[in-house]
């Protein structure tokens, strides 16, 4: 059988769809087949972590553990065939939810492009389906069902894929994570300086970009799986390895669904390419690169943005402002989203404390408290790449009340900092620790992966 399969954790590249059945139809695990012929668990990798080979004492002629970490992860796909490929539709439990809880549901989204919009109540109120809700409701709203002429059920199990490919065990990088995002993104498309010259096609980018941009996040960053040698580090040569990875992931479950199948092949290929471009602009390490050339447009007053290349840089600013806007939000969503990034940096420490490596900046929850981590990530990542979209919606209504929000949410945690101690300075650290730590996912992280 002629077939290219490219096996790699969390993703798997076909030539056509029927090759790529018979694949993973061979590849399938039976462990993952219940009784019942529905699979155990949900599609996608899973981090799993192999502690065995840190367990072993240093034989004679080896290198201590310490040194010969191979791979703590383990992002092992199983290869099993997936819900869409076994033709099993995928059940939406916002179905089964009674009259009330919809009737809620549906008010919410009568208010999505409200910046107080609460994800987590509607969450709750979507049964965990916020991602695919909120997308379906959108791509609705924008008119991209009819104008790509796209099928309903196609799109809503792809969407499942999208949102069941996170890992629900992560404190922070999730689906709903992945849905606070893309309402972000929802109201950043309809800024006046730039909603009138957006195409559908722009839209529908940057709105699949925003739900896909942390798919298959394994709750740790890029220099963790660099240190720890691991084969997506040395598949992407160690540059935005996880957002290549969620641009891959991606890439493989659109085309598995044939959501774009009907579509010109050279316009798929294009949306392809875009989806990479705009999911790898939110590596948090270029965010200097982004800010300086967003900067130089802004002072030349050079952006035109009847020009697909000006609008796909401004589309990339969106995404990056919308990935780490949670400083940006009111102070009850914004604390929740802080203690959830904070809680899942110290569970790489833990890990990283465990194993004796070294601890990674503002993930020894010893020494990095969560007020020094945020006020750092803000003064050095959030403000000014946000002054600086303020200045390009000509300081609009929403961005006057992202930079309140954020100068209130700032004073908020400064009033929590711990009190110095006579003669020395207080535990947790000062604000520059995140100035480090703009390595840490999205909030001072690898690639737009932290708030």
């Amino acid at each position: 059988m002629s077939c290219l399969m490219v096996e790699r954790c969390g993703e798997i590249l076909f030539e056509n769809p029927e090759q790529n059945v018979k694949c993973v139809c061979m590849l399938g695990d039976v462990r993952l087949r219940g009784q019942t012929g529905v699979p155990a668990e949900r599609r996608g990798s899973y981090p799993f972590i192999d502690f065995r080979p840190l367990n072993n004492t240093t034989h004679s002629g080896e290198i201590g553990t310490k040194k010969k970490v191979k791979r703590l992860l383990s992002f092992q796909r199983y290869f099993h065939a997936s819900r869409l490929l076994r033709g099993i539709v995928p059940q939406a439990p916002l179905h089964l939810l009674d009259e009330d809880y919809l009737g809620q549901a549906r008010h919410m989204l009568s208010k999505v492009g409200m910046w107080d919009f609460d994800i987590f109540l509607f969450d709750r109120l979507t049964n965990g389906n916020s991602l695919v809700t909120l997308l379906c409701h959108l791509f609705s709203t924008h008119g991209l069902i009819h104008h790509f002429k796209l099928d309903m059920v196609t799109l809503h199990r792809f969407l499942v894929m999208v949102q069941e490919d996170y890992h629900s065990q992560n404190p922070y990088h999730n689906a709903v994570h992945a849905a606070d995002v893309t309402q972000a993104m929802h109201c950043y498309l309809k800024e006046p300086k730039l909603a009138s010259f957006l195409t559908p096609l722009d839209i529908m980018l940057g709105l699949l970009a925003a739900a896909a941009h942390d798919v298959d996040h394994p709750g740790v960053n890029q220099p963790f799986l660099i240190k720890t040698n691991h084969h997506l580090a040395n598949l992407y040569q160690n540059m935005s390895v996880l957002e290549n990875h969620h641009w891959r992931s991606t890439i493989g479950m659109l085309r598995e669904s044939r959501l774009l199948a009907h579509l010109p092949k050279e316009m798929t290929q294009d949306i392809e390419q875009q989806l990479g471009s705009l999911i790898l602009a939110t590596d948090i390490n270029r965010q200097n690169e982004f800010l300086a050339r967003l900067r130089t447009h802004l002072h030349n007053k050079d952006l035109r943005l009847e020009d697909g290349r000006d609008r796909h840089f401004m589309l990339q600013i969106a995404l990056k402002c919308a990935d780490i806007c949670n400083p940006c939000r009111v102070w009850e969503m914004s604390k929740q989203w802080s203690e959830r990034v904070c809680e899942e940096f110290y569970r790489q420490g833990d890990l990283e404390q465990k194993f004796e490596l070294e601890i990674s900046p503002l993930c020894n929850q010893q020494k990095d408290s969560i007020p020094s981590i945020q006020i750092g990530f803000m003064t050095y990542i959030v403000e000014p790449l946000f002054r600086e979209w303020a200045r390009f919606t000509g300081n609009s209504t929403l961005s006057e009340n992202m930079l309140s929000h954020l100068a209130h949410n700032k004073a908020q945690w400064k009033s929590l900092l711990p009190k110095p101690h006579r003669g020395g300075s207080g535990g947790g650290g000062g604000p520059d620790l995140a100035g480090q730590g703009a390595e840490k996912e999205e909030q001072t992280g690898t690639r737009g992966d932290t708030p």
